[in-house]
């Protein structure tokens, strides 16, 4: 049975933050209000959690999902051979819409999936996700839907969706965007390679991403700066 917690009311709010971290040390799933959308998350080190949040969402293991951060100081205690790129990006844009695509620490004990090595990284610019993450540490974090589903915007969608799948629903309000424009997802950058690329178009875009990092790839550009 879920619960589901309304985190704008301040009692509701210490409450869901307690069940939440109580149902993520059970290696249950739960659901939590960022910057962009909502996202069903569980502990980035339980495989078991992990399991359980691909399956709410009808995923397969070669889509592991992206891990949220507190702080990008946690960054290091994850990744490896960190470009300076995306450090300034990190700098830039972090808390916010931004996800970074890291090689992995390989002494890391977590199974997220099929990530060939990799780490998707990202802190929430979300006072309540940032509060959870603070307490539970690095958490595997997906868009809070059925695969092939939108996005949810708000916590009704979400339990619609993922119903007795999640264990605990915290619920921030609307993340819907004003004036009827699109909510949209983080943009992806993936790091390993040679230079930066983005892989997924989303909340910051190429110019804004440009003005720090210049030589970073767009969607469908490859190295010689053709389109793919």
């Amino acid at each position: 049975m879920s619960t589901r917690f309304l985190v704008s009311n301040e009692q509701e709010h210490a409450a869901g933050i307690e069940a939440a971290r109580t149902a993520l040390s059970a290696q249950r799933c739960i659901v939590l209000p960022t910057d962009t959308v909502y996202g069903i998350g569980a502990d980035a080190f339980s495989a078991q959690g992990v399991a359980m949040l691909l399956a709410a969402k009808g995923r397969s293991r070669t889509m592991p999902p992206p891990v949220l951060i507190a702080q990008a100081a946690t960054m290091d205690g994850l990744a490896r051979d960190i470009p300076d790129e995306a450090r300034k990006l990190a700098e830039a844009f972090w808390p916010g819409g931004l996800t970074l695509i890291l090689q992995a620490q390989p002494s890391l004990t977590w199974d997220l999936g099929e990530t060939r090595g990799t780490v998707a990284l990202r802190v929430p610019n979300d006072e309540t996700a940032l509060e959870l993450l603070a307490a539970t540490g690095p958490l595997a974090v997906s868009s809070a839907n059925r695969t092939g589903n939108p996005a949810a915007t708000t916590a009704e969608e979400a339990v619609a969706q993922l119903g007795d799948s999640v264990d605990v629903y915290l619920d921030g309000g609307s993340r819907a965007a004003q004036d009827d424009a699109e909510t949209l997802p983080s943009t992806i950058v993936d790091c390993t390679g040679a230079r930066l690329r983005v892989v997924r178009s989303g909340a910051i875009s190429i110019e804004e991403l440009r003005v720090v990092v210049p030589a970073i790839l767009d969607l469908g550009q490859d190295d010689s700066g053709q389109g793919a």
